[in-house]
């Protein structure tokens, strides 16, 4: 059986250079996640605030810090986003304004990525993909927000190839905008793929992958 830092030391190979391996830490132990970053991560995603909060507060180590769950607007609050350096997974005006006007008071500015419901699925957070560039035109204009790219999960797929043509959208979508040059706007990342998926998503330009389970192990 391979350990972490094995697995680790393959990935950062395989990836190409431009690509960021993203830890996604949900349930990981600190002692795994330690490893994790001893062996060359250097970005972690969390999904709940509490696993990010004890993170902070064990891990020595330098590392960024990605919110990558689904975020309420009720639940932002200034010692919640000083747990993060990036709040992947921003889908409504509503939370992009709560980051705003929280982020306002902290004096501070919040890197943000859209995430994108490319299946279209009404069930599941994101943005449907004709509704981004709309979103994304608002959002240039607030001050304590910093729009840098697209985010997407997909729906779930049986088989990596299945999950092509939704990254494939996305990754046209995220060019478009690219395009556009908007005030207030960077596209700098494209957040695509896990564990699973994550070698298509790379070969339809994703810049960051986010892999939990082919780093930790099931959890």
């Amino acid at each position: 059986m391979t350990s972490i830092a094995e697995r680790v030391h393959h990935i950062l190979q395989a990836v190409p250079p431009h690509v960021t391996v993203v830890a996604a830490a949900k349930g990981a132990r600190l002692e795994d996640l330690n490893q994790a970053l001893e062996a060359g991560i250097q970005v972690v995603g969390q999904n709940h605030i509490r696993e990010a909060r004890e993170m902070r507060g064990h891990i020595t180590l330098p590392v960024q810090c990605h919110f990558i769950g689904r975020l309420r607007p009720h639940s932002v609050r200034a010692t919640t986003l000083r747990l993060f350096d990036m709040v992947q997974s921003v889908d409504s005006l509503e939370l992009a304004e709560r980051i705003e006007a929280v982020c306002a008071a902290d004096n501070r500015t919040m890197p943000v990525l859209i995430e994108v419901n490319s299946g279209r699925e009404p069930q599941k957070a994101g943005v449907f993909p004709e509704d981004v560039e709309a979103l994304m035109r608002t959002l240039g204009g607030l001050r304590h927000v910093r729009v840098m790219g697209l985010m997407t999960m997909g729906p779930s797929c049986s088989a990596a190839e299945e999950y092509r043509p939704y990254f494939a959208e996305t990754r046209q979508l995220f060019e478009h905008l690219h395009a556009l040059s908007l005030p207030g706007v960077t596209m700098q990342h494209l957040s695509m793929g896990m564990s699973g998926s994550y070698e298509v998503a790379i070969e339809e330009g994703a810049t960051m992958v986010r892999l939990g389970t082919v780093l930790f192990g099931p959890r």
